[in-house]
């Protein structure tokens, strides 16, 4: 396989690409580097895998200094001629497109954002797939797309027609894309439904980093809904190493596309989340309750079936462990809580 990896500067991505170069495979990461948050923590993630910051340039392809067999680029994926270019001379076999904008809140403030890069962006990616012979497009869906369905677990046949941000409706598009292309163009695509991933390297604007270096500081933290939310927090290991099982298994349906929830199946309640945390941490919460936040959903549970069934694989790594790791890396990139 010769795969690209899209998003290799954000969260999952970066997890991806380095698990993928310590397998030894052949991996080129492209991310815009965009200011959604502090690009401080891109550029970190990025020195991770050998790619410094003062090296990078737009459109230039640069060598890792740590893996031989890993190059970066800095490219929007809204760049279509850069991007059927790099499709072109690299021939990749395998695609696991992970950019995207990000976050429900930011949804509200910043539509535009989400039409760029998720539902265009992935346009142009989806015709690079098509006119490269891509053998496997591996791409990021989100729990979201489940809105304001109350049946709980969520399975991937429920109903995903009444989305509740425009974040989660740009998610549904993409699988609507992905399956039109697998059924024009019999192009294996597989959609991955993510439930709130955290981890060592997470976004700051989610709830664990926001959550620790609130407490860490004594700052006060919202609890939105009044501390009545749910989460199927999911640990950065289990969703690589799941993604590492299904890359190499390109669905061969008719149309050759398939979804998968990717959750621990095992929802916390934010309120025993702020609690693991405080436990870790040693310090008290001061928390402040307040409405629930438009775009937001109580609860996220994932049923697993599917993915237990086709890959004998399900998330497993509880709160605590996963909190504990989190913890450990936290305190050591924000020495000062943030």
């Amino acid at each position: 396989m010769k795969i690209v990896v899209t998003g290799a500067a954000g969260f999952i991505g970066f997890h991806v690409v380095r698990a993928l170069l310590q397998q030894g495979f052949p991996v080129v990461g492209i991310d815009l580097i965009n200011n959604y948050y502090d690009v401080r923590l891109k550029y970190a993630r990025l020195n991770e895998t050998g790619i410094a910051a003062e090296h990078i340039e737009p459109g230039k392809a640069v060598q890792s200094s740590t893996y031989p067999s890993y190059r970066f680029v800095k490219m929007d994926l809204n760049d279509r001629e850069k991007l059927s270019a790099l499709f072109q001379q690299e021939r990749f076999t395998h695609v696991i497109h992970l950019a995207a904008q990000a976050g429900v809140r930011y949804s509200l403030e910043n539509p535009y954002a989400y039409i760029d890069a998720n539902i265009s962006g992935f346009m142009n990616l989806l015709e690079a797939c098509r006119h490269h012979s891509v053998e496997h497009l591996l791409y990021a869906s989100s729990s979201s797309v489940y809105g304001a369905n109350r049946q709980i677990p969520y399975r991937e046949s429920d109903p995903t027609d009444h989305p509740v941000s425009l974040y989660a409706a740009t998610k549904k598009a993409n699988e609507l894309m992905a399956y039109t292309y697998a059924h024009l163009y019999r192009i294996p695509c597989t959609g991955i439904r993510f439930f709130t991933v955290y981890g060592p390297w997470g976004r700051p604007d989610m709830a664990p980093s926001l959550f620790m270096s609130a407490v860490l500081k004594g700052e006060p933290i919202r609890l939105f809904n009044h501390g009545e939310m749910e989460r199927d927090f999911t640990y950065i290991r289990d969703v690589v190493e799941g993604l590492l099982h299904i890359l190499p298994v390109p669905p061969s349906g008719d149309p050759p596309h398939a979804i998968y929830n990717m959750g621990c199946s095992s929802p916390v309640k934010i309120l025993d989340f702020l609690t693991a945390i405080e436990q870790i941490t040693g310090k008290k919460a001061r928390v402040k309750m307040t409405e629930m936040q438009a775009g937001d959903v109580a609860a996220t549970f994932a049923d697993t079936t599917l993915l237990r069934e086709r890959f004998n694989y399900q998330p497993s790594t509880p709160i605590e462990t996963g909190l504990a790791l989190f913890y450990q890396w936290f305190i050591d990139f924000y020495p000062q809580g943030r």
